[in-house]
């Protein structure tokens, strides 16, 4: 290469770094737009409404049912969390295992909810949960008198994790079709048993798909607002229901915007001490 195409070559690497971030602007630009902007409003307003300070932070914390409430919050979503990580580990799974025409009958199951409003999936819950409803009359069948679902934290539970289990498969399924498994095949021929076989190799390579879907169900269910609020009652009250009655019912933007802020300081101390022990664990399983 001549002395002169040196030039020539480092006035088009700017060009080359600059394309990738040109391509990226209109997005950065739209989630500036639609959440950056909102966000900071939101911090803003809690420090400075209805005066400039502390006092609303300083009520949040000094107010026994706010601090119940954020508890409560975590838990449901842990419990959401927990739930969908069962249900949808052996259904992704089976996507791996069947063949392509019933694999394609497993993804439209997947993704056939997202094709409906959140808002009529929990009202189909709630009459199904009902007293009245065909979940409580099979419970009655088998002696299960006492049994409530509706108006409890169990009922909430049951409807977020339909709601949020295709956020849990999809991230599962990606991870487990690429697992080869002629390593499972390998253990089983060296000696080990089929349910050692999986809990010493196929599960340890499994688990960045549990940890991406676990962290996303969670980080969603802890901003749930319609199914808390239509299957849940007094003792099932999530923070963002609180939220809305602080914004619209008593129009204390400072108030709401503190429980959000609140809420979303919480959510990433929680994910900033998960973060390095899932990591951890993700080493050891993998030896």
């Amino acid at each position: 290469m001549s002395a002169s195409d040196a030039p020539s070559e480092r006035a088009a690497s700017p060009r080359r770094s600059w394309g990738p971030l040109a391509l990226a602007l209109p997005a950065l630009v739209l989630l500036v737009a639609v959440i950056g902007y909102p966000l900071a409003t939101i911090v803003i307003r809690s420090f400075t409404e209805p005066q400039a300070g502390l006092q609303n932070y300083s009520w949040f914390f000094s107010t026994p049912v706010n601090l119940v409430v954020l508890q409560r919050t975590f838990t449901i979503s842990a419990w959401v969390t927990l739930v969908c990580v069962f249900c949808a580990y052996p259904f992704a799974y089976a996507m791996t295992a069947v063949g392509p025409k019933l694999r394609m009958l497993l993804t439209l199951c997947v993704l056939i909810p997202f094709w409906v409003s959140g808002v009529v999936r929990t009202l189909s819950w709630v009459i199904l949960l009902q007293d009245s409803g065909v979940i409580n009359s099979m419970l009655r069948s088998v002696g299960l008198d006492g049994v409530r679902l509706i108006r409890t934290q169990t009922g909430v539970i049951i409807g977020m994790a339909q709601v949020l289990l295709p956020f849990m498969v999809l991230p599962l399924y990606s991870v487990m079709k690429g697992i080869d498994l002629r390593l499972v095949q390998a253990a089983r021929s060296l000696g080990a048993g089929p349910i050692r076989a999986f809990f010493t190799v196929y599960l340890p390579l499994s688990l960045p798909g549990v940890y991406a879907g676990a962290i996303i169900v969670f980080i969603l269910a802890l901003g749930f607002y319609i199914t808390p609020a239509l299957l849940g009652g007094p003792r099932s009250t999530m923070l963002s229901t609180l939220v809305q009655n602080q914004v619209l019912s008593l129009l204390q933007w400072g108030r709401g915007g503190a429980m959000g802020v609140v809420l979303l300081v919480a959510t990433f101390l929680l994910l900033a001490l998960a973060g390095p022990l899932m990591r951890q664990r993700h080493k050891q399983g993998t030896r």
